[in-house]
């Protein structure tokens, strides 16, 4: 499974980015406001960072509009997936974006019908949020489960199944269990996926042992320019 970062925070991108573990990144109105960015400055610093598609939002919700911002969007750089509402005005954008050769995310998707017109009109991605879902009682993850099932059944669906509004690590590990393609997730969730105990604890314990035999892996002279090496970055 892909992993996009779900965030406009450039720092966070570039750190998470270099991990090598990050695929993609998607951002939407909510997110560009809270970085305090300005949008169309953000975006192309995030297409540099990331090479992954690049998923940046329009702001109208009437089609000429839309499909205008949707085009000066895909030109800012190759990996831009340009992202709709599930609207028929949005997938009617889609649909002209998608003909044209560009990616379109489909976003704010809550029904595996809607994920069907999504995959119909062209989109490279559908988002459903599974957050949202399970906030309101229901049962995000069997979305998911619905929409990989029915894409299964048609192999001419190239559109892939973007899990969005993630809260933690067992979102991510049931959407993969599901066969969904991505998963994209707040930084401080994918972070969450580091973390256990034991493995704290083994590390403590292997890191005592290892001193207590008074060996180094690196001479001196390697230490000292490891750390002038740190202390330039």
């Amino acid at each position: 499974m892909k992993f996009f970062i779900d965030t406009a925070d450039i720092t966070e991108i570039r750190d998470l980015a270099a991990t090598g573990l990050v695929d993609g990144v998607t951002t939407n109105p909510s997110l560009v406001a809270k970085s305090g960015a300005r949008f169309l400055d953000l975006i192309p610093q995030i297409c540099e960072v990331v090479p992954g598609p690049v998923s940046a939002e329009v702001a109208a919700t009437d089609f000429e509009t839309m499909l205008a911002e949707g085009r000066k969007l895909a030109k800012i750089a190759k990996n831009i997936a340009v992202k709709v509402p599930l609207t028929p005005a949005g997938l009617k954008v889609c649909r002209t974006l998608a003909d044209a050769g560009t990616m379109v995310n489909v976003t704010l998707c809550f029904s595996a019908g809607q994920a069907i017109l999504a995959a119909k009109a062209g989109a490279s991605f559908i988002s459903p949020f599974v957050g949202r879902l399970d906030d309101i009682g229901e049962n995000g993850m069997q979305l998911i489960a619905d929409i990989v099932e029915i894409y299964r059944q048609y192999p001419a669906i190239k559109t892939e199944v973007l899990v969005a509004s993630i809260r933690g690590p067992q979102h991510v590990i049931q959407a993969a269990k599901l066969g969904a393609h991505v998963g994209t997730m707040p930084p401080a969730a994918l972070r969450a996926l580091f973390n256990h105990p034991l493995t704290d604890k083994g590390l403590t314990a292997f890191v005592a042992d290892w001193q207590k035999t008074g060996q180094s892996i690196l001479d001196e002279h390697e230490l000292s320019a490891l750390k002038q090496q740190k202390s330039a970055a």
